[in-house]
């Protein structure tokens, strides 16, 4: 399934966070969402780690270089965490 649309400009334009979830404003006007425990070290970083994010891959990811995390939109779009990421955190030593 394809959520894109003609047109669509899948690129982040803003990145906010509340207690549960980090929410990307993208530069079509979208808003996706996703739990913060897809991402366990934003889940872990202080408020102020979290705001210190920049553009990657062209303006299609987001990352955050103090805490070697990456987030790209197409797999927020697609509304499940990134795979390898979420088992290994998930998955017992």
């Amino acid at each position: 399934m394809n959520t894109s649309t003609p047109g669509s400009d899948e690129r982040v334009k803003d990145v906010e966070f509340d207690e549960g979830a980090i929410h990307v404003e993208l530069m079509d006007g979208r808003r996706v969402s996703a739990p913060l425990v897809w991402y366990p070290r934003l889940a872990n970083a202080s408020p102020e780690q979290r705001l210190r994010w920049v553009t990657c891959a062209a303006g299609y990811g987001i990352h955050w270089e103090e805490l070697d995390e990456d987030v790209r939109t197409e797999v927020m779009l697609r509304q499940q965490p990134e795979a390898e990421k979420y088992i290994a955190q998930r998955t017992p030593s």
